[in-house]
């Protein structure tokens, strides 16, 4: 593309742009005249910012490689126009966080999708989006807007898509979708109309049906909550104070929505220092549970206090749970009650689950990463994915929720309290009975993504013959697909006697992820108490997963940091 040919290309822009701030940015890119300028304008115009399972996500910013008004207003169109195809005036309900123009972005796309014949609803404020994914089925609606992009760095936004079953948007809709929005034009020729702002109904019903998961009573834990600047606290705070816990302490630092997340450098509790102020808060009111949501609360974080026999107030000392653990001790919830149906999880987490599914007799499903494919499954019973995402009651909101997760959490560990007994101890339970199936993660965030493409490669043309001492006795490559599974871009290496590592790119940050498991049985025998021996195969998993990452990070040639 020529100097001239951008140029035009920007000035079009411009002048269909609603945003005075976005045009006034580009204005001033082009006026710059220096190579940096010039590279920036060429970045934010190479492409287009992909609409696919995920909807949109990306930095904000002028042009049609970034977050801003003309390419949400072209994903409303696109959207309108795909549901009108088969529909005459389809419903559809839009929800927003609090990040930087979400709440714009939101009232864009349901001026948009009134004008274009379907009816708009717009959530009345900033929520949770699980209250959005329930929204869908409860006004039944043909489709549903969320605005946000959950934990991702403050710079960023999103636009997800969900349809009318409630659940994120899959193939080949998301190729139709695709399609249909870069067939709509220039957005200052869209029609707009008045659409419909709800109330707090929504809201209502939702914490409602929530709270009914869990039975009614008084509950004495004492809980140390954050949203970690997010739109979680004052739903998380009314599901708990209807449940009966009366003794929370939110981290005010974080209680309330930001959407710079000035205290974190990422706003998700997996990374480092995310749940450093939650666990201070906690060593100082001598917590009994720490629990966290994503900014957008469809993400549940737990930490527990350690100690001699892992129950009481143990100040200091406390042990961040893993996805996995939180995903089958919820399972394990659920499965004591009777509920029959499928159990799902992803190639990504822990095998555990389809250990303990099936013992149980439930059914037992693995799918791709993501819960556009976990909703999927036929019969679901509940789902989870390591990365803290947990769907305990998938006919109230099919998709992963922070806010229901968080109660069924706090409910299980206030009854295990009161025997005497911890989160931590059902987990020695459970190991005890199927294996310790110790996870751990390398992960590689990256400024160039050609790197990850360069590690994919080689690692496709030489994989290793051993990680960590165990041999690898089969490669799958998912991009050829894998019996159920679709074609995906990863590799999976089963390691013997007991283990695998899954190699894929992030789908939704510039990050290389490398999932590892190894299992270790727990020798058990006259003379050894259960918790010796689970520790003692927890410490040998431990070592284990420290030598594949060692043996990994070699292999991919990269610095695992």
């Amino acid at each position: 593309m020529t100097t001239d040919d951008l140029g035009a290309r920007v000035r079009d822009w411009i002048d269909q742009d609603p945003d005075p701030d976005t045009r006034a940015e580009l204005e001033r890119l082009l006026a710059d005249g220096s190579t940096q300028a010039a590279d920036e304008l060429a970045d934010r115009f190479a492409g287009r910012l992909e609409f696919g399972t995920a909807g949109l996500r990306g930095a904000l910013g002028g042009g049609p490689n970034r977050m801003n008004r003309v390419v949400v207003g072209q994903a409303a169109a696109g959207l309108g126009a795909y549901l009108l195809e088969d529909r005459s005036r389809p419903r559809v309900v839009i929800g927003y966080d609090a990040r930087h123009n979400s709440e714009t972005f939101a009232e864009d796309t349901a001026a948009i999708l009134q004008g274009a014949g379907c009816e708009a609803l717009l959530l009345p404020e900033p929520l949770p989006t699980p209250v959005l994914a329930y929204a869908i089925r409860r006004l039944d609606c043909a489709a549903g807007v969320m605005v946000t992009a959950s934990h991702n760095p403050p710079q960023d936004n999103g636009y997800k898509v969900y349809l009318g079953d409630g659940s994120q948007i899959s193939p080949p809709a998301d190729t139709a979708i695709a399609a249909a929005i870069a067939a709509a034009g220039r957005v200052d020729r869209l029609p707009r109309a008045a659409y419909q702002h709800l109330g707090d109904e929504v809201r209502a019903d939702y914490l409602r049906d929530v709270l009914a998961l869990v039975a009614p009573g008084t509950r004495t834990l004492r809980l140390v909550h954050t949203s970690l600047h997010g739109v979680g606290d004052s739903m998380v705070d009314d599901v708990l104070g209807g449940a009966g816990f009366a003794d929370r302490h939110p981290v005010a630092e974080q209680q309330q929505p930001d959407p710079d997340f000035p205290t974190v450098a990422f706003p998700n509790p997996e990374e480092p220092g995310a749940m450093d102020l939650a666990l201070e808060l906690a060593a100082r009111v001598e917590a009994d549970l720490v629990i966290a949501n994503d900014p957008d609360a469809d993400r549940c974080a737990v930490a527990v206090p350690l100690g001699e026999g892992g129950t009481g107030r143990r100040g200091e000392h406390w042990r961040m749970l893993t996805g996995d653990e939180v995903g089958v001790l919820l399972a394990d919830t659920l499965l004591a009650t009777g509920r029959g149906g499928a159990y799902a999880t992803t190639i990504v987490s822990a095998s555990l689950l389809a250990k303990m599914a099936p013992d149980r007799g439930a059914a037992y499903a693995e799918t791709l990463t993501g819960f556009k494919w976990l909703t999927r499954v036929d019969g679901l019973a509940y789902a989870y994915e390591e990365a803290l995402g947990y769907c305990v009651a998938p006919d109230l909101v099919r998709d992963k929720d922070g806010i229901s997760a968080l109660l069924l959490v706090c409910d299980l560990a206030e009854r295990l309290h009161a025997e005497g007994r911890s989160l931590l101890d059902r987990l020695d339970e459970l190991a005890a009975r199927y294996g310790v199936h110790a996870t751990d993660q390398l992960s590689v965030r990256v400024d160039d993504q050609s790197v990850i493409a360069d590690a994919m490669r080689g690692l496709r043309e030489a994989p290793p013959d051993v990680l960590g001492g165990l041999p690898v006795d089969r490669v799958d490559d998912l991009s050829a697909g894998s019996g159920e599974l679709p074609p995906t871009d990863g590799l999976r290496l089963c390691l013997s006697p007991g283990g695998r590592v899954v190699v894929r790119p992030s789908g939704t940050e510039p990050k290389l992820k490398c999932y590892l498991e190894v299992v270790v049985e727990v020798e058990s025998g006259p003379g050894t108490e259960r918790t010796a021996a689970v520790e003692a195969a927890r410490i040998a998993g431990a070592g284990r997963l420290d030598a594949i990452t060692a043996d990994l990070s070699a292999a991919l040639g990269i610095d695992s940091g």
